[in-house]
């Protein structure tokens, strides 16, 4: 059964990032109906429960970790990350 969810992520900073973010969500689950809110840094998609830690998982890889979710030294990798990904995501 098709649900709605929201993931409130962290380190959306532009453009690029969202294209990345469409990029690897995209490659890892089937999803529809994916917005992504830059201001709210909110992730919104539609697709089967069992779906949806595969994009919390493929976020967090890419540096766009669920917020709260890390901190410390991770949470400097993780930003160090997003900002790989929104590099890729600019040349795209």
């Amino acid at each position: 059964m098709t649900q709605t969810f929201q993931v409130e992520v962290e380190n959306i900073k532009c453009g690029g990032c969202e294209n990345s973010i469409v990029k690897g969500i995209n490659s890892v689950a089937q999803v529809s109906n994916l917005v992504i809110d830059r201001e709210k840094q909110l992730v919104s998609f539609e697709g089967e429960a069992s779906i949806k830690q595969s994009v919390i998982d493929k976020l967090r890889s890419m540096g766009y970790p669920e917020k709260g979710s890390v901190a410390g030294l991770e949470a400097g990798i993780t930003n160090a990350k997003s900002f790989v990904s929104c590099a890729i995501g600019r040349m795209t």
